[in-house]
Formats: structure tokens, sequence, C-alpha cells
């Protein structure tokens, strides 16, 4: 399965990206930064447009739609932004391509986000046919080295939610050559929304460990950008 949209070189541009990455703090997302998001074209509530409106109204330098083993929210939303570069001299937000896959670690289930990759490279195409993967393919290991073949960057989302500890994940992840983890993550949808005092001091510590990089975002499920659910 392949995309049905020429992909723009700045969705797949990773020096921009690892540059967004570099500037990041606690307090980056979800007002200048957010590489986590769900729209209708998995489990959201927000359009692809309505993300990127929300996106333009927040003032957004950057930002992702990872949506879950399908690439059209990603489609959708780089199409209705093209279409507002053509029409309006202000700045607009980078958007990357994205998406969130089911994978195995250590026997668990966790998320690993793909960020900056080529959607036709065979090797990740085939994690966009909306379905869990299984088998081998469910592999963690299997995962990352399909974003990478495809020119991406692979992230661990939310270590802090498994079944097993992030102290665990993260090295297993980090042994696989994963590229990040998402350290600036909010587990109970604080109002507003801040990252972890309690997970964002370990996640963090042990992506320094590691040398990965440290991302953020929401994870938007709902009708906000800037919240959670």
């Amino acid at each position: 399965m392949t995309s049905t949209l020429s992909v723009p070189s700045a969705a797949q541009d990773l020096q921009a990206l690892e540059k967004a990455w570099r500037s990041l703090t606690a307090t980056s997302c979800p007002n200048q930064y957010n590489f986590h998001m769900h729209s209708v074209c998995s489990d959201g509530q927000l359009t692809p447009t309505e993300i990127v409106d929300q996106a333009i109204a927040i003032g957004l330098k950057g930002f992702a739609i990872t949506d879950h083993h399908t690439l059209q929210g990603y489609q959708q939303a780089q199409g209705y932004l093209s279409r507002q570069q053509n029409e309006t001299t202000r700045p607009l937000p980078h958007l990357w391509t994205g998406i969130e896959i089911n994978g195995i670690l250590l026997d668990t289930t966790v998320h690993i986000l793909a960020y900056g990759f080529n959607p036709d490279h065979s090797a990740i195409a085939p994690y966009f046919n909306r379905e869990i993967p299984e088998g081998d393919r469910a592999a963690a290991a299997v995962i990352i080295d399909a974003i990478h073949a495809a020119g991406g960057l692979a992230v661990l989302a939310h270590p802090a939610r498994y079944r097993r500890p992030a102290t665990e994940l993260i090295p297993a992840a980090a042994s696989l050559n994963i590229d990040g983890v998402e350290a600036y993550y909010a587990y109970d949808n604080p109002k507003p929304w801040v990252p972890s005092q309690k997970h964002t001091p370990v996640v963090a510590a042990l992506g320094h460990q590691h040398n990965l990089w440290l991302t953020c975002g929401t994870d938007t499920h709902g009708r906000s950008l800037q919240q959670r659910l």
C-alpha cells in the first residue's frame, strides 16, 4: 500500500526535526510544538483540517499527526496545509509525516511513534493498513528497523504507561537503536496541560543516559490540541 499524495520534502526533513527536538523544554508543548495527536482517521475527534486550523490558531511552530496504523490523517492535513500556503503570507507550522504503531518490547505491548519517514518506502508501508501488527512484524526491533529503512526516526511513546516500567523499557528500546523517548507527557490529563512532574525527570534522565532525543506531545484524542481528552 502506498500513499496517494505527493509528500513534500519538508515533511521528511530530519535536520529540521532534530533542530526542533533539540530546542524542546518542559514548556514547549502544547503551544510551540506538538508531536503526538490523533484525528478522526484513527481514534481522535478532530478532522485533519480542524487539527491544522487549531495548530495555526495556537501558533505552533511544528507538529505531527500520529494516527494509529494509518497515514490518511497526515495526507488530508498536508493537502489542506498546502492550500493554506498558497492563500496566505503568514507563517504556517511545519508538518512532518507521523504514525503510531503498536509493537512488542520485552513481551509488553508498547507504542512506537515514527516521524519524517518516506511513506512510499516498502519497509514501512505495511503498517498503514489500520490493523495492529502481528507475528514478527509486531516486534519492536522490526518496527524500528522499518522506520529507519524509510528514512524516519523512531520514538517510544509515553514510556511510563505500560505494564513494565520505563526503567526497563527505555534501555531495551535503546538497545534496538530507537532514536527518542516521549519525555514531556501529561499522564493524568491535567488542565492546563503540563508534563508529569513524577515521570518526566525519570524518563528524561534515562533518555540522556542512552543518548536519545526527548520529545513532547499531548496525545490528543479529543477536541483540543492542548489536552489529551
